[in-house]
């Protein structure tokens, strides 16, 4: 091999290395931002451009992370589905590879979400809709206008991200994106 093509080859690895090491660790920030765990959010991003599975040692070495953190926001990771443990004959290793299909990946996020966050809220706001339901002061009426008002916007969100969620490779977005433009 001459010496010009190792010398691009090792400047294109360095540059793709900055690359990769850049997006884990603004995949991390972005998580941090929307309620998640940075650790899990930059092993989700360390799996989403890997090629090939990683073990939990390999993500330790590349995140330099603890096994106990590791291994914490793998199992994290597979318990929402963005993420699956493989297991290759011949070998005790539990390797973890991502969903790679960002539709999927989407689909995923939006059905946990909805489980963690929007249906408790909902919960929620029936609870206190009902416990000041039977009151007459303005305040409470107010109150209850507002709540019910609230749950209703709520469950309307929920209905909407349950249909997109539950398309897969859905038609609905390019119908949607229509209106966007």
């Amino acid at each position: 091999m001459e010496a010009g093509n190792e010398t691009e080859r090792t400047a294109d690895e360095a540059q793709l290395e900055s690359a990769r090491d850049e997006f884990v660790t603004q995949w991390g920030a972005i998580g941090s931002a929307w309620g998640i765990n940075r650790t899990m959010a930059q092993i989700h991003a360390l799996l989403l451009i890997t090629p090939k599975a990683l073990t939990t040692d390999e993500v330790m070495e590349e995140l330099k992370i603890s096994r106990g953190n590791a291994h914490m926001n793998l199992r994290e990771l597979v318990g929402w589905g963005l993420v699956r443990s493989v297991v290759r004959k011949g070998e005790r290793k539990e390797y973890f590879e991502a969903e790679k299909d960002v539709w999927k990946m989407f689909c995923i996020i939006v059905r946990e979400r909805k489980r963690r966050e929007i249906r408790p809220a909902i919960g929620v706001l029936k609870d206190c809709i009902e416990r000041v339901e039977g009151l007459k002061s303005s305040e409470a009426q107010l109150f209850t206008q507002q709540t019910r008002a609230l749950c209703e916007f709520m469950e309307m969100a929920d209905g909407v991200l349950s249909k997109v969620a539950r398309s897969e490779q859905s038609s609905v977005v390019p119908w949607a994106l229509k209106f966007l433009k």
